[in-house]
């Protein structure tokens, strides 16, 4: 995922510690409001806790917009660590995923958020079902993102850069994106399409540079990313990023891959004005920030085994300095 501050993880104790006491002040509240807001708070620790380039770039939306993404990113975020980062067997990761779809599709059923926390259900499903009755969101969307989330319990290799996107990016990261465009909403009723098309390209940009920067972590979890072909157009067989010997043809192919990244972040950027003008200015700072981190590794003369990243005040260049005010707010209320 987009972002990801690896530094600081929780671990399955904590997110079920945490759910429980969200889910006791939310039931504790008298209005369906104010159990919102308190799932919707906890929805921003996780935010601010595993991403704070995107934390920042949310800080632009209008509340209600920003409290929606919060809660989108919050139950993208869970399923992403069972997978990753928990210390259970893949068989309990597959268990875990089954159950939090189970719980979705529960939520989905459910008449109000206090019916579906009385039944148990954990509160990141609860919200995000609003968010998709609320928003229009098609269900069928984060059955997708699960779906994807399966596949890195037991991951295969992609055969081309189709291949990965149409079998993986497109329920880890393209679905992302359109979460957040019926949220973001479009500037007319007919730029609607344009804007999923921007959601599209992003999702796929944003995903290679994730997957450029952490070659040698997903090889140690058994994934890999980089397509075959491209792979053995540079005389790779079979990728060992720990083989200096690879190190040359290896950069040849991310070179190759940060460059349709580049192309990918365009294409997003020439339909930037088909989303609601409210929503803009956070979306192009989501572009020009993690854009700065796909040229850090295109330019990097370090290596694969070397994680790039992005220093703040880098991140801050990026974004319009009318609005800076508004960041010292975001983490006092935060």
């Amino acid at each position: 995922m987009a972002g990801t501050n690896t530094s600081k993880v929780w671990n399955e104790s904590e997110w079920l510690l945490r759910d429980l006491k969200t889910r006791q002040r939310a039931l504790a509240c008298s209005t369906e409001m104010a159990a919102w807001e308190v799932i919707v708070r906890e929805a921003r620790t996780v935010l601010r806790t595993y991403s704070t380039s995107f934390f920042i770039v949310t800080r632009f939306l209008p509340a209600a917009k920003r409290s929606q993404v919060e809660v989108i990113y919050a139950a993208v975020r869970y399923p992403d660590e069972v997978v990753d980062t928990f210390p259970i067997s893949s068989k309990q990761r597959a268990v875990r995923i089954e159950e939090w779809s189970n719980w979705y599709e529960q939520a989905l059923r459910r008449r109000s958020l206090k019916e579906a926390l009385e039944a148990g259900t954990p509160c990141f499903a609860v919200a995000f079902a609003r968010v998709v009755s609320e928003r229009g969101i098609p269900v069928e969307h984060y059955r997708a993102f699960l779906e994807a989330m399966k596949m890195d319990i037991h991951p295969r290799r992609f055969a081309t850069l189709d291949d990965l996107i149409e079998s993986y990016i497109y329920g880890s990261a393209i679905v992302v994106g359109y979460f957040l465009t019926y949220v973001y909403g479009a500037e007319r009723k007919e730029d609607f399409d344009r804007a999923l098309l921007s959601a599209r390209d992003l999702g796929i940009a944003l995903q290679l540079t994730n997957f450029l920067r952490d070659v040698a972590e997903d090889q140690r979890r058994g994934r890999i990313y980089l397509p075959q072909d491209m792979l053995q157009e540079a005389g790779i067989e079979n990728l060992d990023a720990t083989d200096p010997r690879q190190h040359s043809a290896l950069n040849r192919v991310l070179a190759r891959l940060t460059a349709i990244s580049e192309q990918y972040y365009d294409s997003s950027l020439a339909n930037l004005d088909a989303f609601a003008a409210d929503s803009r200015t956070a979306i192009r700072a989501c572009i020009d920030v993690y854009r700065q981190l796909n040229q850090r590794i295109a330019q990097s003369p370090r290596g694969v085994l070397h994680r790039e990243s992005v220093p703040a005040k880098e991140k801050f260049k990026a974004l319009p300095p009318s609005k800076y005010w508004r960041l010292p707010l975001a983490y006092l209320w935060a």
